[in-house]
């Protein structure tokens, strides 16, 4: 076909970043480049290199729709499909493309190029690790990336066995209905011959098996390496009954005369051959769109991320690829723009939508030195920000990473599921044979036939893929689900623990508080509430106590006066004075106000009941006369005592574990119905407990936020990290809340126990199907109703078996948290 090259220094139209496909304003002072005589503009220097690295890679690409070479950096029409950037002549040609893509891909489509250092696993061998793509050494199936690209498209995969399934599925009906049309009143055999008939069949089934020669790979892999699985059961079923239908068509003298029938022909199988490996391809194409679904998670979270970001260097701004980024770098995020990665705001001000990692709808302020994570949303001003954790150190990287190991780890669970299997195979290969020895011996005319029909029955019915997939797609679905609801699972053995959890310890501060002191009472006595805030916090805005931060802001947010103090003074151990507006003001325990020689009253009543109730209780003097007191807390999070309800309600054992002081402790304990409460505990102490709990025959989970909550958190059955707390939390725990509250330990739970119980029916489903399946298979039930179970109707029973527990996995996706 005819080519004709199209340039943009002809045309004028669309000036196109030839490397990443980006629209480039060649006035604004991007990187350019010489090639050939033509001058060539990228959105950024990344970009460049790699052109300058490899130009005729970058210069043209084919229209895969007319063939013609299109300019890369004028191309008018450019989309993304699966994860390619593909290039038009036209609207036209782009049109059809859209309509059907995969009638103009002639291959199936290359995997996307993975960052340098990527390894890859087997979707049902996690165990299994390479470092380039490839088959798995033990089940045959194609190696996936561990952590998937953020620019990857369709499991290729997947496309490519859809593209075999619709060659192979018309080819495979069309044998069915030829062989079938002798049991429903159709003589095709004899208005064409049975010589031809078979022929026919031959040439229908071969492609089919040619197609389907993967199945056969695999299955030879698995006896090559001594690890016999489902693929080794089809590819022997499918394999017996091809050959032997070769067999009985070239040379059917060499088969006992019996099998023969009026006509002097042998029985074919081709139609079994062909329906049987349809079928499997069918269940394979379930399986990966399922796992493919599995992904969105993953894939959703991804894109929170933008592509690009605006770097700000002097006075020039540029957008730059995320990858071209560096810790240090200024950035500028307009409205409605994603932050590109995690820093702090050096200059303006804005709200932003922190919903992804907080779980909270509102938009957070963001001002001059606060933090905004990557991902995240601006909604309405903009800001300069100076970016800290870059590539796979940001929030988004950390938690894609964790998602993506957590869908690739196996319960123990999974144990139970490949020792059985382990012994299932060669069990079923010995019935097969005993089968067919049986049937040959004892079986009626042709008792070969039978024999046969019986062993490839047996076969065919026993593939245990169901088995090898009850475990494995319910924690995929059930990690993504888990993201989608702040609940990040580490690995699947930390879900299946944490279903069987009797105790669980949690801190205090930062997991049933908020972690911070907060102005809680005003109780005032002669005085305006409004004029008694005023003056303590005038007087606490010259304090460094870290109570006094507390109190201003408790007097800002209740609308107090704002004024400013003179002669401050700070007490060791007791308390402030100083003068607001030329009255003396004290803010004080009992001993301040004793010394100044001031009488408290009925308010010490009042402070020690409030101490009772873990508050710090603070006097308050004005004119050497009481005038009030106030209290200050560390307050329960709002959503905690529901949390804890929701908790004991599971069936858990709550247990307080926190350095606060007794009274405190016991306060929070009261109001919130802990069962047990342990204070002024170390974090050694912490590990103890968990220890100790142990010791007494229970599973425990330890929830915390803190460094010294990491020993605890690694030495329990299950770590809960807040994901609001320190790294170091967060790496010694097996499941993370990103929002950092108990609520979400009660969807932990409610997703663990969930995927548990889907565990087990799908497990089931394999058991009981198999069990069941194999003597029926072998003609159990011949002798009551004098039928032997086709090859063909064994096949679409096992793979009714892998459906059932495909679909029953995914129903994880809809529970409710």
């Amino acid at each position: 076909m005819a080519e004709a090259q199209v340039n943009h220094h002809q045309t004028g139209d669309i000036v196109r970043d030839p490397v990443c496909g980006m629209t480039v304003d060649p006035g604004a002072g991007k990187p350019q480049a010489e090639h050939d005589g033509h001058t060539y503009h990228f959105c950024s220097e990344g970009c460049r290199d790699k052109f300058l690295a490899d130009p005729e890679a970058y210069q043209t690409a084919r229209d895969p729709v007319c063939g013609m070479s299109v300019d890369r950096s004028s191309a008018e029409h450019m989309i993304k499909h699966a994860g390619e950037r593909v290039y038009f002549c036209s609207a036209r040609c782009q049109e059809k493309f859209e309509a059907d893509p995969e009638a103009y891909l002639g291959d199936a489509p290359a995997p996307e190029k993975m960052p340098e250092g990527t390894q890859y696993t087997c979707p049902m061998h996690p165990e299994i690790v390479r470092d380039a793509p490839g088959d798995c050494p033990k089940c045959g199936m194609a190696l996936e990336p561990v952590t998937p690209s953020s620019e990857s498209g369709p499991n290729p995969e997947y496309i490519d066995f859809k593209r075999r399934l619709w060659i192979a599925a018309p080819l495979a009906l069309a044998v069915f209905i030829l062989e079938m049309g002798s049991h429903i009143g159709i003589p095709f055999a004899e208005w064409m011959g049975h010589t031809a008939f078979g022929w026919l069949q031959f040439a229908l089934a071969t492609p089919v098996v040619w197609i389907c020669r993967v199945f056969f790979k695999r299955g030879w892999s698995s006896i090559v390496n001594r690890s016999p699985n489902m693929w080794t059961l089809i590819a022997l079923g499918t394999g017996a009954a091809y050959l032997f239908s070769i067999v009985s068509l070239l040379a059917p003298g060499l088969l006992p005369a019996q099998m023969q029938d009026g006509m002097g022909m042998t029985p074919v199988y081709f139609e079994a051959t062909a329906v049987i490996l349809v079928l499997v391809l069918i269940g394979q194409v379930m399986e990966l769109a399922a796992r493919e679904r599995t992904g969105d998670a993953i894939r959703a979270l991804m894109d929170l991320a933008p592509k690009t970001a605006r770097r700000v260097t002097g006075d020039s701004e540029e957008d730059v690829p995320l990858d071209d980024l560096a810790a240090g770098d200024i950035l500028r995020v307009r409205p409605g723009e994603s932050v590109p990665v995690d820093g702090v705001v050096t200059e303006g001000r804005s709200s932003v939508d922190e919903s992804m990692i907080t779980g909270e709808p509102v938009p957070v302020e963001k001002v001059a030195g606060e933090e905004v994570t990557g991902g995240t949303l601006n909604k309405t001003g903009s800001f300069l920000m100076e970016a800290r954790n870059v590539g796979d150190d940001t929030t988004l990287s950390r938690i894609v990473q964790m998602v993506a190991s957590a869908q690739r780890s196996r319960a123990p669970i999974q144990g139970l599921a490949d020792r059985v299997a382990e012994f299932f195979v060669p069990a079923v290969v010995g019935v097969a044979l005993l089968a067919f020895i049986v049937w040959w011996i004892f079986g009626p005319a042709p008792a070969l036939s039978y024999a046969f029909v019986a062993a490839v029955s047996v076969l065919i019915i026993a593939c245990p893929c169901a088995l090898g997939l009850a475990t494995p797609m319910s924690i995929m679905v059930a990690t993504g689900r888990g993201a989608n609801a702040g609940v990040l699972i580490r690995d699947a053995e930390a879900l299946e623990r944490f279903a069987k959890v009797d105790a669980l310890i949690v801190d205090k501060t930062g997991t049933l508080t908020e972690g911070k002191p907060a102005l809680t009472d005003v109780e005032p006595e002669g005085i305006e509430e409004a004029e008694l805030l005023s003056l303590v916090a005038a007087l606490e805005r010259g304090s460094e106590h870290p109570l006094a931060e507390a109190i201003v802001t408790g007097a800002e947010e209740r609308g107090a006066e704002k004024r400013d103090s003179e002669d401050f003074e700070a007490v060791t151990g007791q308390g402030v004075t100083g003068t607001v507006g030329g009255r003396r003001v004290a803010l004080g325990n009992a001993a301040l106000m004793a010394d100044l020689g001031i009488e408290p009253g009925a308010l010490a009543e009042r402070a020690e009941a409030l101490q009772g109730e873990g508050k710090t209780a603070m006097f308050v003097a004005v004119e050497g006369e009481a005038a009030g007191l106030i209290a200050v807390a560390d307050r329960i999070k709002e959503s905690t005592p529901g949390a804890i309800r929701a908790l004991h309600d599971l069936g858990l054992r709550i247990v307080m574990a926190t350095g606060d002081a007794e009274a405190t402790a016991r306060a929070v304990a009261g109001e919130l119905g802990i069962d047990e409460v342990h204070a002024g505990v170390s974090p050694e102490d912490k590990g103890a407990l968990v220890r100790k709990l142990k010791g007494e025959g229970l599973s425990v989970a330890m929830a915390g936020d803190g460094v010294n909550d990491a020993p605890a958190l690694a030495g329990a059955d299950v770590g809960i990290a807040m994901g609001t707390g320190a790294d170091v939390a967060v790496e010694s725990a097996g499941l993370t809340l990103v929002k950092g509250d108990l609520t979400g330990i009660v969807r932990a739970r409610k997703l663990a126990v969930a995927t548990m119980r889907n565990i087990r029916q799908n497990l089931f489903f394999a058991f009981v199907y198999n069990t069941a399946g194999v003597p029926v298979a072998a003609g159990i039930l011949y002798p009551f109703v004098g039928a032997l179970l086709s090859p063909i109707v064994a096949a679409a029973a096992m793979s009714l078996s892998s459906v059932s527990v495909i679909g029953n996995a995914l129903r994880l996706r809809a529970t409710k948290l």
